[in-house]
């Protein structure tokens, strides 16, 4: 069956489809030996010999999507030269090598992915197409309306001023109190900044969702694999982030729901806090 010649580079793991097109379009790929620049040219597969740069192409290894539950005290990194475990510690009978996505500090916890696919991983990082990342954290005192509003407007820090978040009440446990926090960005230490900006210290932090992805009941150190769906998903969510910004279109979306109800918000059915779980009532 014949396919377009971006299709069959990219299928191989050598590089995204844009970029498979800008190969051809330089005169670094060949088929049968002829330069090809053309790209509408199709080609078979299981005739057709093509060449990028000389070589052959090679099938890479399927793309391979994890979601781990990162456990407190764990670096996020596949080696640490302290000595410290790592998430790679945890990756027992993954044959196949994947980097994590990001970054959870050392004593926070909860959502992390892993692939091999690099180009979505860039992208799911870029800066400019905001995916969205939802933490449950467990805050000293309890928030006044005033300083959530300043939350949801955005804070300055010292590296600037963050973009607004969407905060939920979950629930008072003595004089602290648990919320629920969506951001948009990346920053290192943000989400315990931005309490701090406001003049409460984060005492517990866990990532609960990313994009499409949900923590769910992974207990601490279990991972699973995405299902296709998920897989999909994340692929849509970043094609569909990166056509916007290309169009020049805000490439922060606009929230389906309010970004706060007045009152305190049900927790996710099963979600653990303070170490035990919590049903929705």
């Amino acid at each position: 069956m014949d396919v377009r010649l971006q299709k069959l580079i990219a299928s191989t793991g050598l590089s995204s489809r844009r970029k498979a097109e800008l190969l051809i379009a330089s005169g670094r790929v060949s088929v049968n030996g002829k330069v090809v620049t053309e790209l509408g040219t199709k080609v078979d597969p299981g005739r057709d010999h093509v060449k990028v740069d000389g070589k052959h192409l090679t099938s890479a290894q399927p793309f391979v999507y994890l979601l781990l539950h990162k456990p407190k005290n764990v670096m996020s990194t596949l080696d640490d030269p302290g000595g410290r475990p790592t998430v790679k510690d945890f990756l027992r009978g993954v044959s196949v090598r994947v980097f994590p996505v990001g970054r959870l500090d050392f004593d926070s916890e909860g959502l992390m992915l892993l692939t091999n696919n690099g180009d979505l991983s860039q992208a799911l990082l870029h800066p400019r197409y905001h995916v969205p990342k939802t933490y449950l954290i467990k805050v000293k005192g309890v928030l006044t309306d005033e300083e959530i509003k300043k939350l949801e407007r955005g804070v300055k820090l010292e590296d600037g001023m963050t973009s607004p978040a969407h905060v939920k009440k979950v629930r008072k446990v003595e004089a602290n109190s648990w919320l629920e926090i969506t951001i948009r960005e990346g920053r290192k230490h943000q989400v315990k900044r931005m309490l701090e900006t406001v003049g409460h210290l984060v005492i517990k932090l866990m990532r609960i969702r990313m994009g499409p992805l949900s923590l769910g009941n992974l207990e601490p150190g279990e991972f699973r694999f995405l299902t296709d769906r998920e897989a999909n998903a994340l692929r849509e969510l970043v094609d569909e982030r990166m056509a916007s910004v290309e169009r020049g279109e805000e490439s922060i979306p606009k929230p389906k729901r309010p970004i706060r109800k007045e009152g305190w918000a049900k927790p996710e059915r099963g979600k653990k806090l303070s170490g035990k779980k919590v049903k929705a009532v």
